[in-house]
């Protein structure tokens, strides 16, 4: 379709140029008609088209596959960028080419110069026009959604709206589908299209444990989507110029001011080093675990070594980690173990307890 086009727009400007080049002629040289013997004004303007558009038609067949290629290569391109980066780019070649304007009666007192050098202003601020909004596009898209510049407060009706941008990781530990459907995340589930193309990766992987990761992380999408009243994106968007996807992630975010879901510890630093927000499910997880403190006695099972010497392990019900020290004697049996200490960080929560029995003996 697009080449038929291309040959119709060829054939129609060839045979405009061909019956202005007629007239041209006839009026600066009029002795040509007589020599072609088309004195008739309408027959001569006639016979100029045609030449015209066959002329205009050979060029065009033989160019136009290469002219075909060259434009679907463009549409696609910018079918690929998203849509906060075009609208910024329009904005500040708009911009530039205003302030063009206003420049261009400036220059008019040097005449043809002055013409030159309106064409090269004209130019030089849209491109820098151009630029500019490309990289205040997150500003303008700021400005957009709220009408504030940079990185305003949210008003209620936006905060629900707000984007929370899901990782890979997160959606591979599942856990997530359970949180959407008891309703504590609110707004829209943005999952980027990136996501999407790793996991379909993982799923299509050799190993068998990560083929079945990733088959996991599809069904957990599916079942998000399909199944649960949440609001979902699909962002088909992508920033070629980034290779990893973590850092497509903080980017995504940072455009649609949204906040990372994740269950990965390097992506919730890279995201605090950013000043992106961002929702870490182990912290949840943390959070709701029942409340253990220093001092509190509690019956567990060791069930195996620690990595130091004469130390324990064993877990709560919700899988909490308590190293027991001293208690490797005692892998296998149920004990009372008097809590010492709690560490929590967003790795998980680790408890250090030591024998009742040692305790009572002091």
């Amino acid at each position: 379709m697009l080449k038929k086009f291309i040959l119709a727009f060829a054939g129609l400007s060839g045979a405009w140029l061909g019956y202005t080049l007629h007239h041209i002629a006839g009026w600066k040289f009029p002795e040509l008609n007589g020599v072609l013997n088309i004195n008739d004004s309408v027959w001569g303007s006639l016979v100029f088209a045609a030449l015209g558009a066959i002329l205009f038609l050979l060029i065009g067949s033989l160019c136009a596959q290469w002219v075909s290629s060259r434009l679907h290569s463009f549409i696609a391109s910018f079918s690929n960028t998203p849509m906060s980066e075009l609208a910024a780019g329009a904005t500040g070649l708009i911009g530039g080419l205003l302030l063009a304007i206003l420049i261009y009666p400036s220059l008019t007192w040097l005449g043809k110069v002055g013409q030159i050098t309106g064409v090269a202003v004209t130019m030089a601020c849209g491109y820098m026009g151009l630029r500019i909004g490309l990289e205040k596009k997150e500003e303008l898209a700021s400005l957009w959604t709220s009408g504030k510049w940079g990185q305003p407060g949210l008003s209620e009706e936006r905060k629900i709206e707000e984007h929370k941008i899901l990782d890979t990781s997160v959606i591979i530990d599942g856990r997530i589908a359970d949180i959407c459907k008891t309703g504590f995340i609110e707004g829209t589930i943005v999952i980027p299209e990136f996501v999407l193309e790793e996991l379909q990766h993982i799923a299509d992987s050799s190993d068998l444990l990560k083929r079945n990761r990733g088959r996991r992380g599809l069904d957990i999408l599916n079942k998000i989507q399909k199944e649960l009243d949440v609001s979902v994106l699909i962002y088909e968007g992508d920033f070629e110029e980034i290779s990893e996807v973590d850092s497509k992630l903080v980017k995504l975010a940072k455009v649609l001011q949204g906040k990372v879901v994740t269950n990965d510890f390097n992506l919730n630093k890279v995201c605090e080093l950013q000043g992106v927000s961002v929702l870490n499910i182990n912290d949840l997880a943390n959070a709701v675990k029942p409340v253990v403190l220093p001092g509190e006695e509690i019956m567990v099972q060791v069930i195996k070594d620690g990595k130091e010497h004469g130390q324990g392990v064993a877990y709560l019900d919700d899988g909490t980690m308590i190293v027991v020290e001293g208690g490797r004697e005692y892998i296998g049996n149920m004990m009372e173990v008097l809590v010492t200490s709690v560490l929590q960080t967003s790795a998980g929560r680790m408890i250090f307890a030591k024998p009742k029995l040692l305790e009572k003996a002091q």
